[in-house]
């Protein structure tokens, strides 16, 4: 008999979505990281904000949700990449220019874990300067 223990870890993630069924998308999304990535321990209230980083006419939906999850931290950024193709996204920011999308995870905080990566940073670098980030993120803090 072997007997092994599975370490999980709290990761704050950051969803937006500004086309489409904006808050239906966002469920979906929540939902999604509820059965493929870990627990789903707390979601903030919705925030509508003005897009950030560029110009539309389409509002965002904005929330953060408090995720317990097995997965690593890489393994967790393909998660959240997954799912938001399963909800319609084709493709991420490419140096820094952003457009309107059905949804956006980011994965804001893992742990105390620093992340430095081309394709992962963890804090989020951006994070501190996005009121649509830190007022959910502030609501479910734990």
């Amino acid at each position: 008999m072997s007997v092994f223990t599975i370490v999980m870890h709290k990761a704050y993630l950051s969803l937006g979505a500004n086309i489409g069924d904006r808050e239906h998308n966002i469920r979906e999304a929540v939902l999604l990281l509820d059965s493929l990535a870990g627990h789903v321990t707390r979601v903030s209230s919705f925030l509508e904000t003005e897009p950030w980083g560029f110009s539309s006419s389409h509002r965002f939906v904005n929330v953060c949700v408090c995720l317990m999850t097995s997965l690593s931290p890489m393994s967790l950024l393909k998660a959240t990449q997954n799912i938001e193709s399963r909800l319609g996204r084709s493709a991420k920011s490419v140096e820094g220019r952003y457009e309107d999308r059905v949804i956006d995870i980011d994965i804001l905080l893992y742990d105390d874990l620093t992340v430095n990566l081309p394709e992962l940073q963890i804090p989020h670098p951006l994070m501190y300067e996005r009121d649509f980030v830190m007022i959910p993120l502030r609501e479910i803090l734990q």
